[in-house]
């Protein structure tokens, strides 16, 4: 199993995100868009400081009857938000692989060719 990273990525209307992904590849938090490179690099900063915290997490249940978590800041902000689950249990496991893998994830930017 490899190392759990962070992935900085372009999108098609030229903003950033990141995902994290676990040691397995697997996507366990996506960002939402930022205007700047420098702005993403500064929410995977927040994610390292805030994943750790099990209060910074919402538990949701989506109307399709899928569990999912938001990852939020201190003061309230949406940090990242996970894929949907047939399960609060596949949920949970979610969170806590976030506050698992987060703190120790490397960076890497996939906008550089």
């Amino acid at each position: 199993m490899g190392q759990p990273k962070f992935e900085i990525e372009n999108s098609t209307n030229d903003k950033f995100y990141f995902n994290l992904k676990a040691g397995n590849g697997e996507v366990i938090l996506t960002s939402q868009m930022y205007a700047s490179k420098q702005s993403c690099k500064s929410g995977i900063t927040s994610v390292k400081v805030h994943a750790p915290e099990d209060s910074n997490y919402e538990r949701k249940v989506a109307t399709n009857g899928k569990c999912f978590f938001v990852l939020k800041a201190t003061n309230g902000e949406t940090i990242g938000k996970s894929e949907m689950y047939n399960s609060t249990q596949a949920r949970d496991h979610g969170i806590a692989s976030v506050k698992t893998n987060a703190p120790i994830a490397e960076t890497y930017d996939l906008t550089i060719a």
